[in-house]
């Protein structure tokens, strides 16, 4: 699993049956709250309930679709749920 920022939609006038009633949404992988890493990706929202600007956690391949019940959906990755809040521990070093 990995974390993402939402930073788009997609609306398309036809798409693969296995996508029929999900929405699709552009989402950055992001490192942290504020770290962009790599380049953003099209994923299934599988709640249907994340939005613009939203922290997400995804996971990728076939545990994309895991939450939809289905056998096979044509997707990369796909929204897990919606972050609220996270807190980072950091174990040894020094601490500001």
């Amino acid at each position: 699993m990995f974390l993402g920022k939402v930073i788009g939609t997609v609306v398309c006038t036809q798409k693969d049956e296995s996508l029929t009633g999900l929405k699709l949404l552009i989402v950055q992988p992001m490192k942290d709250e504020h770290t962009k890493t790599g380049k953003a990706m099209v994923v299934i929202d599988t709640h249907g309930a994340a939005g613009y600007d939203d922290l997400v956690y995804l996971a990728k391949s076939r545990d994309s679709s895991l939450p939809l019940g289905l056998d096979l959906v044509a997707t990369d990755a796909g929204i897990m749920g919606i972050v609220e809040n996270y807190n980072v521990i950091k174990h040894g070093g020094a601490h500001s």
